[in-house]
């Protein structure tokens, strides 16, 4: 089905998708060189989907010598830039092409709503696009010298770049790491969440049918504490980019530390505020985005606005409409193009936001709404909003990562 539209449109493409599960390494998929794998789980049904390779130190050494001899044989790292800025367009149209099934993917592997999914495509093709349409746009510069001298900024690649992205986000956060990279000439190793990877390895079809050379981007699905830390360690790899925890963001740098000292881009953690004052114009709207920005993506996003800094004079008034909101945007099935919120990612993501609901229940602050895991099967937990909240409670300092607000007063 090419433009799946209703619920039952995507529950029979849901139904008749097949997955690849295989890494990608110089252009084959293949398994991992264990034979290992592991279970990728429909977040809504608590199902497996697939088993998908397992990765770890040997397969990230084979990978990272591959990357090395592609960028060192030239084929995409000399490619003239405007026949290197035409494959990564041929990618984002294959990928256009391709959406329904890519968002569809996101969607049965993480639990997002597949309008959200949809959404977070066009954003994946529109970076890939920009920086396609960068290549042949961006000059290098001379600098002003006496006439002894001359001084040339360039613009060169670095060479094999590692990219470990998370799970909330699967193929938009990976087009914002691979397309400037990819963009540049370098060759890139992506290293997906093992809690959503099949994305990325349709991506990798993709790759090689718009003409991306062998060993220029390849995937190895896996865990962190293995292939992305082999990654991070390795001498081969000469720059790292992870988004993710701050817990996990020191120990790359560590790693990076560890071996060649290679360049480490790190995105890690977040706590947003929204503040609102008494001369705010229309507070119903204000209220609903509120409520957005912290129940969109089930909560699940780094820039999250997990806190609602009012001031006295409307708080409550604010709340009842933030309440008011949050009522609106009930999960239900990631399938139903009506749903506004899906499932949380798994089965140890919803146990840690129940978690904090609880230590905020313990902690005196006031649960407002929700609260509590919705019955039945997958892993959902519906709006959840507190008041009362103070900067020392855990559920005001701690990035919940979930679907829970905390509405505070501002004095």
């Amino acid at each position: 089905m090419s433009h799946p539209q209703q619920y039952a449109d995507w529950q029979q493409m849901a139904a008749d998708m097949r997955f690849e599960t295989r890494a990608y390494i110089n252009d084959e998929f293949v398994d991992a060189a264990s034979g290992e794998t592991f279970e990728t789980i429909n977040p809504a049904t608590g199902k497996r989907l697939a088993r998908v390779a397992s990765c770890d130190g040997p397969d990230a050494e084979l990978a990272v010598g591959h990357a090395r001899a592609a960028f060192d044989g030239g084929a995409w790292s000399r490619l003239a830039p405007g026949k290197r800025k035409r494959v990564l367009l041929r990618l984002a149209d294959l990928m256009e092409a391709n959406k329904h099934e890519l968002a569809l993917l996101d969607t049965l592997d993480m639990g997002k709503p597949i309008t959200s999914s949809l959404g977070d495509m066009q954003g994946a093709i529109g970076c890939l696009r920009y920086h396609a349409e960068s290549i042949d746009k961006m000059f290098g510069e001379v600098a002003p010298t006496g006439e002894e001298s001359l001084a040339l900024v360039l613009r060169e690649p670095l060479g094999v770049v590692a990219s470990i992205v998370p799970w909330n986000f699967p193929l938009m956060m990976t087009a914002w790491k691979i397309a400037p990279a990819l963009a540049a000439g370098n060759s890139v190793i992506l290293k997906p969440s093992e809690k959503s990877p099949l994305s990325a390895l349709r991506l990798a079809e993709l790759a090689r049918d718009a003409g991306i050379p062998s060993g220029v981007f390849q995937v190895l699905p896996g865990f962190g504490h293995t292939v992305g830390k082999a990654l991070a360690l390795s001498m081969g790899v000469d720059c790292l980019s992870f988004t993710g925890s701050t817990q996990v963001g020191k120990q790359l740098m560590q790693y990076a530390g560890q071996s060649n000292l290679k360049k480490v881009y790190l995105e890690c953690g977040g706590k947003s505020p929204n503040l609102v004052f008494a001369d705010c114009k229309n507070l119903d709207q204000v209220a609903r985005h509120a409520a957005e920005a912290i129940f969109h993506n089930q909560g699940e996003v780094c820039i999250a606005g997990s806190r609602l800094l009012v001031e006295n004079s409307i708080r409550e008034a604010f709340v009842e409409k933030v309440l008011a909101a949050a009522e609106t945007m009930q999960p239900g099935d990631p399938l139903d193009p009506k749903s506004f919120m899906g499932a949380m990612v798994d089965e140890t993501q919803h146990r840690r936001v129940l978690d904090f609901i609880r230590q905020g229940v313990e902690e005196g602050a006031s649960l407002r709404t929700g609260g509590e895991a919705l019955k039945g099967e997958g892993w959902f937990i519906p709006p959840t909003v507190f008041d009362g909240v103070t900067p020392q409670m855990v559920i005001g300092r701690e990035e919940i990562f979930g679907p829970g607000g905390a509405p505070v007063s501002l004095y």
